[in-house]
C-alpha cells in the first residue's frame, strides 16, 4: 500500500489536505492524538508517545509533517521520526514550517534542514495564518470578546496566508509523488500582500461593520496574554518576542510560491474576511 500519511490530520491545514487528497482519489492516513472513531483512515499519533509512529507510518510513502505544537525544541521528537521515516521507506516528507522563526529556537532551523537534506524532503515556510484572527486563537478569541487586537508589532506588516492555500500547496507536493519540487526544495509562502494588524482591523471592520481597533502593548505584556490563553510559559515568551521581528520589518515580504504550485493565486484577506463575517458577529449577539 501506498499513500499520505497526514499528521496534524484535523488540524487546520491538516484537515483540508485530507480533504484535497481524499477528493483526488489519493489513500490517506489520518493521524491525530484523538482518532475519529467515524474515520476508517484515523489513527492515533502523539508525538509524545513514539509507539504510536510505525503503525502511522508502515505502509506509506508521502508524509506531510505538522511539528509538535507550542515546542520550541521539536527535534528531540522529530528527529527519531524521520528515522523512522527513512527506515519505513517514506520516499517524500513534506514539513510545515514558518517563516516567522522564534527567537533562540535553533532547534526548529535544525529540522528544517534535515527534512531539506533527506532525499525527497520539501519545506513549506508558512507566514502567519489568516486564520490566527479567528477563534479559538488568542488573537481571534480578543476580536470576538472585545473587539480589539493587542499587538506589540506596531505597524510592521506580515503575509498572512490562508492554511487552505498551505493545503493546496501540499497536495500538489504529495499527490503525486512524481512531481519535482524546486532545486532548494523550500517554499516561502505567503498570501498576496503583506498586512499590518491596523490594517487587518480595517479590513475586518469595513467588511462586517463590526469596529476592531488596535491597542499598543510591550511584549511582556503579550507574552503574559499568551500564558493567559493557556501557551507554556516558553513558548509564550518566544511567540510574543517574535513582534519585535514584525515591527523591524522581518516579515514584511509576499512570495509568488503559491501560484508557482497550485496555479491560481492565494487568497486574499478581504476575501477571507468576507466568508468568515459571520463569524465575528456571533459573540457580539451573544449566541456564543
Amino acid at each position: 500500500m501506498t499513500g499520505v500519511l497526514v499528521t496534524g490530520g484535523t488540524g487546520k491545514t491538516g484537515s483540508a489536505l485530507v480533504g484535497l487528497l481524499r477528493g483526488a482519489g489519493v489513500p490517506v492516513r489520518v493521524a491525530g492524538r484523538h482518532p475519529s472513531g467515524d474515520d476508517p483512515d484515523a489513527v492515533r499519533f502523539d508525538w509524545n508517545d513514539p509507539t504510536t509512529h510505525p503503525a502511522a507510518l508502515r505502509g506509506m510513502d508521502r508524509v506531510f509533517l505538522v511539528p509538535p505544537v507550542n515546542a520550541v525544541d521539536p527535534m528531540p521528537l522529530v528527529g527519531p521520526f524521520l528515522a523512522e521515516a527513512q527506515s519505513l521507506g517514506v520516499r517524500r516528507v513534506v514539513l510545515l514550517g514558518s517563516a516567522i522563526v522564534l527567537p533562540n529556537a535553533p532547534s526548529a532551523l535544525e529540522m528544517a534542514e534535515r527534512v531539506r537534506a533527506r532525499p525527497g524532503g520539501v519545506v513549506l515556510r508558512a507566514s502567519g495564518f489568516m486564520q490566527n484572527f479567528l477563534s479559538p486563537h488568542p488573537v481571534g478569541e480578543r476580536i470576538l470578546g472585545r473587539g480589539e487586537i493587542r499587538t506589540a508589532a506596531g505597524e510592521g506588516a506580515v503575509g498572512w496566508i490562508d492554511a487552505r492555500d498551505i493545503a493546496a500547496c501540499a497536495f500538489a507536493l504529495l499527490a503525486d509523488p512524481g512531481v519535482e519540487p524546486n532545486s532548494r526544495r523550500d517554499y516561502l509562502l505567503t498570501g498576496p500582500q503583506a498586512l499590518s494588524y491596523r490594517d487587518a482591523a480595517a479590513i475586518i471592520t469595513a467588511r462586517t461593520g463590526r469596529p476592531v481597533r488596535v491597542v499598543t502593548i510591550g511584549t511582556d505584556e503579550q507574552a503574559a496574554a499568551y500564558r493567559a490563553a493557556g501557551m507554556p510559559a516558553e513558548f509564550a515568551t518566544a511567540i510574543a518576542e517574535v513582534e519585535d521581528g514584525i515591527r523591524s520589518g522581518l516579515q514584511d515580504q509576499v512570495s509568488t510560491a503559491v501560484l508557482d504550485l497550485t496555479g491560481r493565486p492565494p487568497r486574499t484577506f478581504a476575501a477571507f474576511v468576507q466568508e468568515h463575517a459571520t463569524e465575528w458577529a456571533v459573540k457580539e449577539r451573544g449566541e456564543r
